[in-house]
């Protein structure tokens, strides 16, 4: 493992795609901050990776909060200079619109888009005086295109698409690199399992190409991280290949 002087913030570090990356980033010898709604869920994952090796903090961040992602990027940059910031917060929720409440609406767009907006800004102000950086950003089929049923999940991705676009066009030339990675597939999840088994049936989980495994969003991020300057992507779709689209 190649130690490196830098960290890797990780912003919505859940039991799956959050968790792979963090390992994943600490497999390659970055200092892993993880930062999720309960911190306590992230006992297991910073025993595994300490114990392969790696370093990493864990903490409770309610991203929504300003001051939290301010502290939280702020304590990562002062260990060792903030190099990636991953914001992976979830929000997928489905509610036919006559049940989407004020509330519900406006909570899932702090989660998967005001607080995008915050890790984004507040890694940008720490990486713009060093003249580089990584910031990228987990989007979703709804990034893309609203589904019935998905009125304020939509709303919020297609305006994180927006906020990453904007920052990408600004940023870039200064160079800091902003990515927008579209998974267009369900992600192996014992929830996503669930809702497979209850909308299709029995057989909804026998072809095993139709689920995509958090290790593969990892990677894919990996590979965002290693391009050079004069290749970068902006935005990165993502599927299994059993995947019609």
């Amino acid at each position: 493992m190649q130690k490196r002087n830098a960290t890797v913030a990780v912003i919505g570090a859940g039991d799956f795609i959050g968790s792979e990356i963090a390992r994943k980033f600490a497999s390659e010898g970055f200092t892993v901050f993880a930062g999720r709604r309960n911190g306590a869920k992230l006992e297991p994952l910073v025993k595994e990776i300490e114990t392969a090796g790696g370093k990493i903090h864990a903490r409770s961040l309610d991203a929504r909060k300003e001051e939290e992602v301010v502290s939280f990027l702020g304590d990562a940059d002062r260990h060792a200079p903030l190099e990636v910031c991953i914001f992976n917060v979830g929000a997928n929720v489905n509610f036919p619109i006559l049940d989407t409440t004020e509330r519900v609406f406006r909570k899932v767009w702090e989660m998967a888009c005001y607080s995008g907006f915050l890790a984004g800004r507040e890694a940008a102000r720490l990486m713009l005086p060093r003249g580089k950086g990584n910031i990228f950003f987990t989007g979703a089929t709804a990034s893309l295109r609203g589904g019935s049923g998905y009125a304020a999940f939509a709303s919020a991705k297609f305006g994180l698409r927006a906020v990453a676009q904007s920052m990408a066009r600004e940023l870039g030339p200064k160079n800091i690199h902003v990515a927008h990675l579209i998974i267009d597939s369900g992600v192996d999840t014992e929830w996503v399992r669930q809702r497979r088994l209850e909308a299709l049936g029995p057989g909804a989980l026998d072809n095993p190409d139709l689920l995509m495994p958090p290790s593969s969003v990892a990677e894919s991020y990996w590979l965002l991280y290693q391009q050079p300057r004069s290749a970068w992507t902006f935005e990165l779709e993502i599927r299994p290949f059993g995947e019609k689209w």
